[in-house]
């Protein structure tokens, strides 16, 4: 039999529970990736272990739901392990509870055993540019959510709601990342393909009256230093939309120079990264001619890759009253590899456009005044998930080691901070005794008017938006209004 030491008293005698005797309350706050695979970790290695998983939004799996592009519904699977973790006699969901706000992390702390933040990167960096204000500028998250049925960009009033205006034929994304490349595909694809996704409504009319024909996407460093993933530029993801092929943008870039300007040769380069840069440099140096070459001159829409450009400012339309292009900065490297860094050579280049999407990284806001929080780097300061000098308290997942990686990476990385907190429990480092768990929240909540969704009840939702996709010849149709899912429920 497995014992646990744990301080019982004031005075720091303790005396042994036995894993059998001893049922650990864990609240987990946040149910995407990071949620679900902490609390799974934690109920597969303690046999006794209860977790209460609370999520802002009445529905659960974040990122999974609201940011995975919905022509990549393979990436979505794991929603299917997570439903598994949910079922769990001893796992329990509680959707429309905004931590911080219907509950503090300190009513938390009192009411469970350990508190692991796991609430990812709800916002997006600034650009910090001029012209960053105007009309017709977004962020790439504001875009993917309003694609995905992010239920807070539908706001009641109608006029706060995101409305993307599609009517120019350019648009730029600032960032060469899985989601530049994401939004690109989105922008660019035929509707007709789309309309068999789980993509909303409201994007896909809008996506039909589009007329951008261009997308742009914009990096300050060179074909090294892309942080997207062959698996998202490749067949894979390139051939989900229309035909696109990368192109280096001007004519100088097409040239073997652009290779030489990486300050590293492919072939020193990691196999991964080799692999990507090769796939960039065979249209950089026009060795992709032929075939490829003619479908580029060919399509009716097109996306290319613009390298050494740092955006320096979003020019305004000659009444200053929308976006009408953006002003780069041309950079040159110094450093080697991955590590190399991005400097201004003093000459600026104009690109015209009127969308301008800004996808240079997400970032994790402060969630409760008692948690510290390192404005600079959005993370929860920790050491190996324990949050720094305040113990009991863990996080997971992008806020606490900053928003990068894919799922794989988060499932890793809670898994250790899982790890981390039942070596914790068992070191006696954790308070003894038992714990009221959930039923001292929902008393509190209760008075509070907060009404939590349950994992039953979204279950109930989902056979909804599925059943409504079925009608559409869609996977599902998603539900994009929090008061209409309470009226479902008969709230």
């Amino acid at each position: 039999m497995t014992f646990l030491s744990l301080p019982l008293l004031a005075s720091g005698s303790c005396r042994q529970f036995s894993t059998r005797e001893q049922t650990p309350q864990i609240c987990v706050v946040g149910s995407g990736p990071a949620g679900f695979y902490t609390a799974q970790h934690l109920l597969k290695h303690h046999p006794q272990a209860h977790v209460d998983l609370y999520e802002k939004q009445l529905v659960p799996f974040g990122l999974v739901r609201f940011g995975v592009a919905p022509d990549h519904p393979e990436v979505k699977n794991v929603i299917n392990t997570f439903t598994q973790t949910a079922h769990s006699h001893r796992c329990a969901f509680h959707g429309n509870v905004v931590v911080g706000r219907d509950v503090t992390v300190p009513e938390l702390r009192e009411a469970y055993h350990a508190v692991v933040l796991s609430y990812g990167a709800e916002d997006h960096r600034a650009l910090g540019i001029p012209g960053e204000e105007l009309p017709g500028v977004l962020s790439a998250r504001a875009f993917v959510g309003w694609y995905n049925g992010l239920p807070e960009n539908r706001e009641p009033d109608l006029s706060l709601q995101l409305a993307p205006d599609l009517s120019c034929d350019t648009a730029v994304i600032l960032g060469q990342g899985n989601v530049a490349l994401d939004v690109a595909r989105i922008l660019l694809s035929p509707p007709e393909h789309l309309q068999k996704t789980d993509i909303t409504e409201a994007a896909l009319e809008a996506l039909k009256q589009s007329r951008v024909k261009t997308v742009w996407i914009v990096g300050r460093r060179g074909p090294l230093q892309v942080a997207f993933t062959i698996k998202v530029l490749g067949p894979e993801g390139g051939s989900r939309g229309p035909t696109m092929w990368p192109s280096l943008g001007r004519g100088e870039d097409r040239s073997p120079v652009a290779a030489r300007r990486c300050s590293m040769s492919p072939t020193e380069a990691p196999r991964p990264r080799k692999r990507l840069t090769e796939l960039l440099l065979q249209t950089a140096t026009g060795k992709s001619a032929g075939k490829e070459a003619a479908q580029w001159a060919l399509a009716p829409r097109a996306w290319g890759l613009r390298f050494f450009r740092s955006p320096q400012q979003v020019l305004p339309s000659p009444d200053g009253k929308r976006a009408a292009g953006i002003r780069l900065a041309v950079t040159r490297l110094e450093g080697v590899g991955e590590a190399a860094r991005a400097v201004p050579t003093g000459e600026t280049e104009d690109l015209p456009c009127g969308l301008v999407l800004s996808s240079v990284g997400y970032k994790s806001c402060p969630i409760d005044p008692s948690v510290p929080f390192d404005p600079k780097l959005g993370v929860i300061p920790n050491v190996e998930g324990r949050v720094v000098d305040v113990p009991g308290l863990y996080c997971s997942g992008w806020v606490k080691r900053g928003p990068t990686g894919v799922i794989a990476t988060t499932m890793t990385d809670s898994f250790l901070t899982g790890q981390t907190l039942l070596q914790d429990l068992t070191a006696g480092r954790l308070p003894s005794g038992p714990r009221p768990g959930y039923a001292a929240i929902e008393a509190l909540l209760s008075t509070r008017g907060v009404q939590p969704i349950s994992f039953s009840d979204w279950e109930k939702l989902d056979a909804e938006e599925v059943s409504r996709g079925q009608a559409a010849g869609k996977p599902r149709e998603k539900l994009l209004d929090p008061r209409e899912m309470l009226r479902l429920l008969g709230r």
